[in-house]
């Protein structure tokens, strides 16, 4: 097997500082050394290492040459899988299982993009997810960390977020053509057809609840396929729904609230730490 020099990680975080700081004595100051030795490295790496041209210089400025540019992309993905070792080695604290409860509404619309980075800096921390509904959640004393839709004024653990609720339907969906409305609902405990049921009796609307499952999934197909109306958070309207209003003769929903709960008898560095990534996840 060939044997190639190694480039020291610093070296690298010195390259990835002159790149994004454009040029030497800023890069520098960024990484605690002085021009001299900055330029210094990265004349070593440029000559005896790579042997490859890494910067054209104009003036003060520096700009990246394209086998720089080739460099570039891989001294992040070296800088970061560096991190990423030495959180999960350093750490050993980090590992374990961690349970968690949300809603499934919420699982394919929020979960990915916050389960996706923590796993990839905490690998050795195994997740167990439940879905259920907010009621039966917040009954429950086995899971460390829960994700749970509280009405306004009914605030309980750390607020993620604040959601508009609307109604939601199929585009072939029109409401004036039922006389008694179908909804599609979660169940009898869920908060959502609480709501949904005062609202239209608030407003004497006939209204039967045609389609019934706790699972999101099945929920969202019979109302895509234009069997029934629902209502739920606006952020959760897929493309092949549209939202219905007050110009649809129907009546105006609350906002809802979502809240992160901690279960005090499970704390621990991992559930402290997913619990930093979800309030992330949920307020971007």
């Amino acid at each position: 097997m060939t044997a190639f020099p190694s480039i020291d990680t610093e070296v690298l975080r010195t390259f990835v500082a002159i790149a994004d700081q454009g040029g030497f004595t800023r890069a520098g100051e960024l990484v605690n050394r002085t021009q001299s030795a900055v330029s210094m490295q990265m004349k070593r790496l440029e000559e005896d290492v790579l042997q490859r041209k890494l910067f054209e210089r104009d003036g003060r400025q520096v700009r990246l040459t394209p086998e720089g540019q080739v460099l570039l992309g891989y001294a992040r993905r070296i800088l970061k899988l560096h991190s990423e070792v030495f959180n999960t080695l350093r750490e050993p604290h980090m590992v374990g299982l961690v349970r968690i409860g949300t809603p499934d509404d919420y699982v394919m619309r929020f979960l990915p993009g916050i389960l996706k980075p923590f796993s990839k800096a905490y690998p050795l921390i195994q997740i167990e997810m439940h879905c259920e509904s907010s009621t039966v959640l917040m009954q429950r004393r086995d899971l460390a960390l829960t994700v749970i839709s509280r009405e306004p004024g009914h605030e309980m653990g750390e607020l993620l977020r604040t959601e508009r609720m609307v109604w939601a339907a199929a585009p072939c969906f029109c409401v004036d053509e039922h006389e008694t409305l179908p909804l599609a609902v979660s169940g009898a405990d869920c908060i959502y057809t609480q709501w949904t049921r005062s609202a239209l009796e608030a407003v004497g609307r006939d209204y039967r609840l045609a389609y019934h499952s706790t699972n999101g999934a099945a929920i969202q197909a019979v109302v895509s396929a234009g069997l029934a109306l629902m209502i739920c958070m606006e952020s959760l309207v897929t493309e092949d729904l549209r939202i219905l209003g007050s110009e649809d003769g129907l009546p105006a929903l609350p906002s809802m609230n979502l809240h992160l709960l901690r279960n005090p008898q499970m704390a621990s560095p991992i559930t402290d730490c997913l619990a930093e990534y979800i309030l992330e996840g949920f307020r971007l």
